[in-house]
């Protein structure tokens, strides 16, 4: 009992600390406390509330969101929240650990729901039940599934923040029109990869909707699964060298926040390219993909010139 109650006080302490400055800088008074918990997420997130909110976003630049695990400064951030947004679908395994830590009154705003989820087709092919398959979280990869989170973006922020209410409308107006251009843009790429050649291979099963939308197919990935956190056997690694090889695979493309390792074992085995995108996490704001939009783009580009 006394141990239960020293472990409180420690984290009470804690959240007086961050909110005084000594780990996390003091939100402006009157802005509205926002979590966001990917860089991805953030990056929407910041396009609609802009200079009106306080944004603090959980993982930094660089981040595999599947390996992350919350510190004690996370869990101080997201008691002091008012709004807390997740990607959703399973991505943030370390959520309900977090928010039972954390406690707080945040509202947590689910991007997930609305989006139609798609199944793990390739878990379903690979023998497993449908009901049984999990949601594949990757949701951002096709830029028509963040057009619904700027929609529950906008009602959240103006839900809590009415005064703004037109302001949070007019930034999300503007963000679906960029949306709208990349989607445009995307489709224009990808014309120059023949149809034959749009066959993906990965460190993980992360492109499923992408390749839904534009006419692709995941062929398999060195991670025969939607999350980094599990190893392939030695048998799903041939079955996978075998399936480039019988398709005329290319390229592999590997993320940055993976241990490349085996995703270069197979490129040695194969004979084929060995192609670096991102994939969970947006970089810092002097790298390739500060935004989402540049993540899409570079990923988009380096797609197509590896395949077309």
């Amino acid at each position: 009992m006394r141990g239960r109650w020293l472990a409180a006080l420690g984290f009470l302490l804690l959240v007086g600390m961050v909110s005084g400055g000594c780990v996390a800088p003091q939100a402006e008074e009157g802005k509205l406390r926002v979590v966001a918990t990917t860089t991805i997420v953030g990056d929407v997130v910041r396009h609609i509330g802009g200079e009106t909110v306080a944004l603090t976003v959980l993982l930094p630049p660089g981040a595999d969101p599947h390996a992350f695990e919350a510190t004690p400064q996370d869990m101080a951030r997201v008691a002091e929240a008012d709004l807390l947004f997740v990607n959703g679908a399973g991505l943030e395994t370390f959520l309900d650990p977090l928010l039972e830590n954390a406690g707080g009154h945040a509202e947590v705003i689910d991007l997930s729901q609305g989006v139609p989820l798609r199944a793990f087709r390739e878990k379903i092919a690979a023998g497993e039940a449908a009901e049984e398959a999990p949601p594949d979280p990757h949701v951002w990869t096709d830029p028509n599934n963040v057009l619904i989170w700027t929609e529950t973006i906008e009602q959240a922020l103006s839900d809590a923040d009415p005064t703004n209410a037109d302001r949070y409308r007019h930034n999300a107006a503007a963000y679906r029109g960029h949306l709208h251009s990349l989607d445009a843009w995307i489709r224009d790429e990808v014309a120059q990869v023949p149809p034959e050649r749009r066959l993906l291979v990965t460190d993980h099963l992360f492109l499923g909707y992408f390749a839904d939308r534009y006419g692709f197919e995941q062929i398999g990935a060195v991670i025969p699964g939607y999350t980094t956190v599990s190893s392939p056997s030695a048998q799903e690694l041939a079955t996978l060298e075998e399936a480039i090889r019988q398709y005329g695979v290319p390229a592999v493309f590997v993320g940055a926040t993976v241990n490349p390792a085996l995703a270069e074992q197979v490129a040695r085995d194969t004979g084929v390219k060995l192609v670096p995108i991102y994939t969970g996490s947006l970089t810092g704001p002097d790298g390739d993909a500060p935004t989402y939009l540049d993540y899409m783009r570079y990923d988009v580009q380096a797609i197509v010139e590896a395949l077309r």
